[in-house]
């Protein structure tokens, strides 16, 4: 098993990056991430407004995955996830959904033991979540703290231990990363902050030849969904929607009026993230309605 520490930190996703570690498909990774602060807070009377935001958004890497090659799709199975016993929830000012609204910055800093999160004496199960993952992006760089069809700062959370994600290979090795660890994530992560945790992340990964996804793809035990994102929800929805609908379309050799119905029948929008640059959704199909093959598309 191969692993890799916290200081192997990247701020963007690129391919210009040198790989922090090599890793054969199948072979066991482990990646140590510090927290999405960058371990600047570390008690409730640390200022927010000190925050270094060089500092903010970092993930562990990047790994390179021996024989991804451009054009093919990158599995990645996420075995575990291990968070630290405490991690910061805040709010900063003019950030989250109520940015308009007049707060103040504020810093929680919640316990997490035996798999429950102690909020002001609420007893909450934890979740954790990776919030940025991805690989080096198709073109110019992109911030870490942002998103695109390359990954990154998703904050998806369901992705989890036992979830899969596949993603477009667009440079030899991926250049995959990963950090961020949620505890306790709801949909939208409407203050700009979940419980954010340091952690350790076990993955191991595939690679198919020839077939990639336009947006990645996220496989749970229930459902595949393509996670989309935009400057706007409405655009990250058409952009989702659009990719789901080709996918049946390819899957039944239906027309589009037909795929597009079904969508509306057995599609579901589930909102990651509003918080961001680019604002996230995915559009969930259960599993026993589309399989992963056509959710991919040739590329060779």
């Amino acid at each position: 098993m191969k692993y890799v520490s916290k200081d192997k930190v990247i701020y963007s996703f690129s391919s210009k990056h040198k790989p922090a570690e090599y890793v054969k498909a199948g072979e066991l990774l482990l990646l140590e991430t510090e927290d999405a602060l960058g371990g600047q807070i570390k008690s409730e009377g640390d200022a927010v407004e000190k925050l270094d935001w060089s500092k903010v958004d970092g993930a562990t890497g990047p790994i390179y995955i021996e024989g991804a090659e451009r054009g093919d799709a990158l599995v990645v199975e996420i075995l575990d996830i291990k968070t630290a016993e405490k991690g910061p929830i805040l709010t900063i000012p003019q950030y989250g959904a109520l940015k308009d609204t007049q707060f103040k910055a504020t810093v929680k800093i919640a316990s997490i033991e035996n798999g429950f999160i102690d909020y002001d004496g609420i007893r909450l199960k934890a979740s954790p979540s990776i919030g940025t993952i991805g690989v080096a992006p198709d073109g110019e760089d992109v911030l870490s703290g942002s998103s695109g069809p390359h990954g990154g700062n998703m904050d998806v959370k369901d992705v989890t231990s036992g979830s899969r994600l596949y993603f477009p290979v667009s440079t030899d090795g991926a250049l995959f990363a990963a950090g961020d660890l949620h505890a306790l994530q709801g949909d939208g992560e409407l203050c700009v902050s979940a419980v954010e945790a340091e952690g350790q992340i076990l993955l191991r990964f595939k690679i198919i030849k020839g077939r990639r996804p336009p947006w990645p793809i996220l496989e749970t035990k229930d459902y595949c969904a393509y996670i989309a994102c935009g400057d706007t929800l409405d655009e990250a929805a058409v952009r989702g929607t659009e990719a789901t609908v080709k996918a049946l379309m390819k899957a039944y050799g239906w027309s589009f009026e037909t795929a597009y119905m079904f969508t509306s029948l057995c599609g579901d929008i589930k909102v990651n993230q509003v918080v961001d640059p680019k604002k996230g959704v995915r559009v969930a199909i259960l599993k026993e309605l589309i399989s992963i093959e056509n959710m991919l598309t040739e590329t060779v």
